[in-house]
């Protein structure tokens, strides 16, 4: 089985047909909420196509839109439908689009510690703010950690792996030096696959969408000079071991 860790249906088009042809590529997807309304959407996906994985969070950019007491009013609206939820994410920090850095580690602390309470990964954004990231989520200690589309140098990298933390790595790796560098330096049992679908197609196309994970897939073989059935494998026990079914 392949797994697109990450993706946002309730965004995509077509969305009947990304399914059909997942289900028709053995691939499983989880799609992520990342504010109120998006994460009441997604619930409503998973109503309807109930094989596919769910998260729900609050995106650091929305965080900064709510009042501290509505991210603890959307906490609760999670909290609540934890049975349907495989993850918390996407969640994290971001000083690219995003400007009060304190209310955003407010609102992550929270969501992770309710990952922690409810046992299933926290899945982490970073733009522009990894080190900061990496140094609050430390503090929190929990290794139920996904870093996705991690852009960051190498060393902060290598502090990820050191905390067997997990990164997943988007379908764009087919152009992008930097994931194809994170991919040399991170043991295969820390990685993960992801499109973050309808963005970062492998042709720099739009949009993208969960069945172009399998390019991730490739890549991962091609620099770690395995078969793409071991690396297959391996992903799947790394999504077992990290995931609730």
């Amino acid at each position: 089985m392949f797994i697109d860790v990450h993706s946002h249906l309730d965004i995509c088009k077509k969305i009947d047909l990304i399914i059909k042809r997942a289900e028709e590529n053995n691939i499983e997807i989880v799609t992520y909420g990342v504010n109120p309304g998006s994460n009441k959407k997604t619930l409503k996906l998973k109503e309807k196509y109930p094989n596919i994985k769910i998260a729900l969070g609050i995106y650091p950019i929305d965080c900064e839109k709510l009042l501290i007491k509505e991210i603890d009013s959307e906490i609760e609206f999670i909290r609540k439908n934890k049975n349907k939820i495989s993850a918390i994410g996407e969640i994290g920090l971001d000083l690219k689009y995003g400007k009060d850095l304190e209310k955003q580690k407010i609102a992550l602390e929270k969501l992770v510690n309710l990952a922690k309470e409810l046992e299933i990964p926290a899945v982490i954004h970073s733009r522009d703010a990894e080190k900061e990231c990496i140094d609050l989520l430390e503090k929190l200690n929990y290794n139920k950690i996904i870093m996705h589309c991690f852009s960051g140098n190498m060393k902060l990298v290598e502090r990820i792996v050191k905390n067997n933390w997990s990164l997943s790595i988007p379908s764009n790796i087919k152009y992008s030096e930097h994931f194809q560098k994170v991919v040399e330096i991170v043991p295969i049992d820390n990685l993960f696959c992801e499109t973050d679908s309808p963005y970062l197609h492998p042709d720099r196309k739009f949009p993208n969408d969960s069945n172009n994970v399998i390019e991730s897939y490739k890549k991962i073989a091609e620099i770690k000079k395995m078969s793409l059935k071991d690396v297959e494998k391996i992903i799947e026990e790394n999504y077992k071991r990290l995931f609730k079914s």
